[in-house]
């Protein structure tokens, strides 16, 4: 069975951007996306998880279409007021909330999120216009990637 596609002298992948990154979630890269909340649920979602402490505005829970609310993974309210989505001040926020995920009940709901991650894709959802600023994308850096944040004390 050497030569079979699941034996180890099956064939490479072709070098197409999809396939590598077929490859790369293979090798243990978990498949973490960051999408509106507003948007309409796509077939390739995996598993879809609110990340906001606070439901969104006019979405009823059938059009969100989660599969969880994981809304103990939020930032704080007094580092989210800080914040308030402000783009000057997005990589103060990524780093206090990075070290807010360390406290007890975050950390469980991190880890949480690891292992539907682990399982197959995860949609992170917020209500955010901007996602490539908000706690989702803070979230999915965190999730994808290979090494343990460093603790910033």
């Amino acid at each position: 069975m050497l030569n079979s596609p699941e034996g180890p002298a099956a064939r490479p992948a072709p070098r197409t951007p999809g396939a590598r990154a077929v490859a790369l979630r293979s090798m243990g890269t978990p498949d973490v996306r960051v999408r509106r909340v507003y948007e309409e649920p796509q077939p390739d979602d995996g598993t879809r998880v609110l990340v906001d402490r606070l439901w969104p505005r006019g979405v009823s829970k059938a059009r969100a279409a989660l599969d969880e609310w994981c809304k103990d993974v939020a930032p704080s309210d007094e580092l989210r007021k800080w914040y308030g989505h402000d783009p000057a001040r997005f990589e103060e926020f990524a780093r206090r909330y990075r070290r807010e995920l360390e406290d007890p009940g975050r950390a469980e709901a991190l880890a949480h999120l690891r292992a539907l991650a682990s399982d197959g894709p995860v949609t992170l959802l917020t209500a955010t216009k901007q996602t490539a600023i908000s706690e989702a994308a803070v979230l999915a850096a965190v999730l994808t990637s290979s090494a343990p944040e460093p603790a910033d004390h």
